[in-house]
């Protein structure tokens, strides 16, 4: 005599066979409709736009490289190097730019809110009306940055950068509404 339990599985194995082999022919007969056209009442959705939210970029070469506009939030771009790249409008926050080098970069109107970015080599980056509120950029060069309309707001940033940022510092975030000689601490 069998065991109740092991009736059940069995029971249990050749529903699931059954479904499986039914789903396999809906999905079959569901794509050829799609494909004729037959299926009006079926809307698909628009593709995407690209998505590099959490893409791991540490120690690649992102030199000249265009990501302006992208969703780059949490993504790690640590040791990278990305001279002249073009980061302009791309939400960056929480990322991790740990040790990169991104001379001459473009960073206008991105949001480099919460990123961790000690030791990055921004000289001559254009950081126009970019939020970089809470970022974490001891030990970071700005040697030359151009920061009109950029928001430090809670940013960590070394003592010397701050006071040769404030030199040129001026204008208002578009995005927070806040003063950069403010945000700055000048």
């Amino acid at each position: 005599m069998t065991h109740p339990v092991g009736q059940a599985a069995t029971a249990l194995g050749r529903l699931c066979g059954q479904l499986s082999h039914r789903l396999r022919r809906c999905l079959v007969l569901l794509t050829v409709l799609v494909v004729l056209g037959l299926a009006p009442g079926l809307v698909l959705p628009e593709p995407a736009a690209a998505e590099f939210s959490g893409v791991d970029y540490t120690l690649t070469n992102q030199n000249e490289q265009d990501f302006s506009g992208q969703n780059l939030t949490n993504t790690s771009f640590a040791g990278a190097t990305g001279r002249h790249a073009n980061f302009s409008g791309a939400n960056l926050h929480g990322a991790i730019l740990t040790q990169a080098a991104f001379p001459e970069a473009n960073f206008a109107g991105a949001d480099l809110s919460g990123t961790l970015m000690d030791k990055v080599d921004l000289s001559g980056a254009d950081l126009t009306g970019a939020v970089l509120s809470g970022a974490i950029a001891s030990g970071s060069s700005f040697r030359g940055a151009t920061v009109t309309d950029a928001d430090f707001s809670d940013a960590l940033i070394d003592r010397v950068d701050q006071r040769s940022l404030c030199r040129d510092a001026e204008g208002t975030n578009p995005v927070t509404g806040v003063d950069t000689r403010l945000s700055l601490g000048c």
